[in-house]
């Protein structure tokens, strides 16, 4: 059956932002002046269970903001709120390096990724993920019209094929897309396994078993295949496009002056075409709220900028994409007359965050009129993370992920007609990653006013 969600929305795509602080750090919830203990010994199998939903629920149960557990017998401070996402992403005291299990970061980030990386050097690899992502307008645009193109191609076929599994579509579409953007080589009998590959990258990070392994010992191979290029081009046999993020990556130096190795560079490729990728799951989400609130669709019918980037925001902050975000302590200190001690694994909130009633009048309705924005001044706000991309660990993608949901939005809204046919639309927040549990099919795929845009 299709699940409708019959909750009251917004019809305003602008006005007012509904907001219920502006939240620029601050916060009025209680901080204990200790911090509160889950009774629980271990809460591992709990957080396999209850997914998204296990921070919030236990910040509810204790009515805290912070609480301290046991996850994989491993202590762990959880947080939520702005006055927390300050201190994960701002405070250099703090390291990625040990907070995530070693599948997920072999799936997600990998050894010697700039995610592992602190300090002068973090900052200075983070430059280059800065400039091919957010400075380079350029770059962006290319990037935006190439999933255009990609996505325009793809509508023939849809109209042939009947029943189309939008997210499985997707997964093809930007995986062409980041390949032709970043120039990374393409192996045309390889396409449709490396693009399920880099899919079951970002399915599997939140699981363990068999297809975990699985998946890193496909993800081994690709990452055999991009080595092989990198070296490729330092014997100056193969020459990607200039100013492309292949060939930026082939050409950086880190902080000391020295070319990264060629398997490091592969990481980092992999590291910008795996979120690329993840875009797809906010559009199927996207597509879910065209379906339960179809005035949406006719409103992002004819194009506005402005609406569209409501649109596109409201869905990141609504969507259960990523839960949450770790860090750990590089050495003790106190904050908030808390003693964070070395070693002190932390752990905070960003789905829960994102739908706080201290920061969002009714956190759980779809309203696109409430403005929301990314600011590296609002902490509330924090999808793909918070404070400053540049020096922080705020995602540098964060640009991209909305200018292809908004094209993504349009081309749904403006360019093709579809229907949905009979099917399961509910969402499951128990399961990490998330979508609607037939996966959105479509039907019927045709250009809207059966011409093509």
């Amino acid at each position: 059956m299709i699940v409708q969600d019959t909750r009251p929305v917004q019809l305003e795509a602008t006005g007012t932002p509904d907001r219920v602080v502006d939240y620029r750090g601050g916060g009025s919830r209680f901080w204990p002046p200790k911090i509160p203990r889950s009774p629980a010994f271990d809460e591992t199998l709990s957080l396999m269970r209850e997914g998204y939903g296990f921070l919030p629920r236990r910040f509810a149960d204790l009515d805290t903001p912070i609480f301290r557990t046991r996850l994989m017998l491993r202590d762990v401070i959880c947080m939520t709120g702005p006055i927390a996402a300050r201190l994960i992403y701002d405070d250099a005291r703090l390291t990625r390096v040990g907070a995530m299990p070693q599948t997920v970061l072999r799936l997600l980030q990998d050894r010697g990724s700039v995610q592992q990386l602190d300090g002068a050097a973090h900052r200075h690899r983070k430059a280059l993920f800065v400039r091919i992502l957010m400075e380079d307008k350029g770059s962006l645009d290319r990037l935006v019209a190439t999933f255009r193109r990609q996505f325009l191609e793809r509508v023939p076929d849809w109209s042939r094929m009947g029943a189309v599994a939008l997210g499985k579509e997707l997964d093809l579409i930007l995986f062409r897309t980041a390949l032709s953007w970043t120039q990374a080589p393409v192996d045309a009998d390889l396409l449709e396994d490396d693009a399920a590959l880099v899919a079951d990258m970002i399915e599997n990070a939140g699981h363990v078993g068999p297809r975990t392994f699985g998946t890193l010992f496909r993800r081994s191979l690709l990452e055999r295949r991009f080595r092989a290029a990198f070296r490729e081009i330092r014997r100056g046999k193969l020459t990607p496009m200039p100013g492309s993020p292949m060939a930026m990556l082939a050409g950086y130096r880190d902080v000391h002056g020295q070319l990264l190795s060629p398997t490091v560079a592969a990481v980092e490729l992999i590291n910008l075409i795996r979120p690329l990728v993840a875009i797809g799951r906010y559009i199927v989400f996207a597509a879910l709220r065209f379906e339960r609130h179809p005035q949406w669709k006719e409103i992002l019918a004819e194009p506005d900028a402005e609406r569209l980037t409501d649109f596109a925001e409201e869905v990141r902050r609504i969507s259960p994409f990523f839960p949450f975000v770790g860090a750990v302590a590089r050495a003790s200190f106190d904050w908030k007359g808390y003693r964070i001690r070395r070693g002190q694994w932390l752990m905070l909130d960003l789905y829960g965050s994102c739908h706080a009633g201290e920061a969002f009048r009714a956190p759980d309705e779809f309203r696109p009129g409430r403005g929301v924005r990314r600011d590296e001044a609002d902490y509330s706000f924090i999808p793909q993370g918070a404070g400053s991309t540049a020096r922080g660990h705020r995602c540098p993608g964060e640009m991209a992920t909305v200018e292809i949901l908004k094209e993504a939005a349009r081309l749904l809204a403006g360019v093709i007609d579809y229907e949905v046919p009979e099917q399961d639309l509910s969402v499951s927040l128990t399961t990490v990653p998330t979508g609607p549990t037939d996966g959105f099919i479509i039907s019927g795929v045709r250009w809207r006013g059966m011409e093509r845009a």
